[in-house]
């Protein structure tokens, strides 16, 4: 069982930043993928980033290059650094845990999910 609890949302204007972070209880957290989702008003969950047990990392399109993903397992934690913020990236944005640690995009792929935090970017 793993537990995430999200923090780091606010309000934030255009082309500022900030930094999500997540923090995870449970055993074997090295083992796990961790994925940041969000979910905009109205659609559905969106794949953001990924950082895999392996140490891989992956980012959507809209994303890439702005956002940087990491983690630190002797702390239990993941970060989302966000940069060049647009008022589209508004959204809840989730924490999620995936015990076959790949790192996928799909968000059935991840089995344990915070209970987001909310971002919203001013124009």
């Amino acid at each position: 069982q793993v537990q995430l609890v999200e923090s780091g949302g606010g309000l934030v204007q255009t082309g500022g930043s900030l930094r999500l972070s997540c923090a995870a209880s449970g055993r074997a957290f090295s083992t796990y993928a961790m994925g940041w989702f969000r979910q905009a008003p109205g659609k559905g969950r969106e794949f953001v980033a990924a950082f895999s047990w392996s140490g891989s990392t992956y980012y959507a399109r809209s994303v890439k290059g702005r956002f940087t993903v990491s983690r630190d397992n002797a702390k239990n934690m993941v970060y989302l650094l966000m940069n060049s913020l647009k008022p589209e990236d508004t959204a809840v944005y989730y924490c999620a845990a995936d015990g076959y640690g790949l790192g996928r995009s799909e968000p059935e792929s991840y089995e344990y999910w915070g209970q987001g935090t909310q971002v919203t970017v001013s124009s």
